[in-house]
């Protein structure tokens, strides 16, 4: 991709990665796995700290039941997105994420501090 010398930068010092994709394109399933590897696995971040929103598009008839990922996909949060429907779950299921890693955050920054300290 065009952009791959940017990622270094926006990788950097990163604490979470939102992945966002098409269920219904084939090729969109497998590229997620190549922002899995490049995004979480190499820098590294914890599984916990991604997650997968599968947006479906308006009157598209995503079934989102049947949408079933491959290792290491599947250890993943995933969440469905249809803005026409539930627009309120979606926030939630978002704040949760964001939340959790401000946690991490802290944490990690209190054993820091504890290291420095001691």
């Amino acid at each position: 991709s065009r952009f791959e010398t940017c990622w270094p930068a926006l990788m950097k010092d990163s604490h979470g990665v939102i992945i966002i994709f098409n269920p219904e394109l084939p090729s969109h399933l497998k590229e997620i796995e190549m922002w899995y590897s490049c995004f979480v696995q190499q820098q590294p971040l914890l599984d916990s700290q991604c997650l997968l929103v599968a947006h479906h598009k308006p009157g598209s008839a995503g079934d989102a039941e049947n949408l079933s990922l491959a290792y290491p996909l599947n250890k993943l949060k995933l969440i469905h997105s249809n803005l026409e429907e539930d627009p309120e779950d979606v926030r939630m299921e978002f704040m949760k994420y964001f939340r959790s890693i401000v946690t991490l955050i802290n944490e990690s920054r209190e054993r820091e501090e504890m290291s420095i300290i001691s």
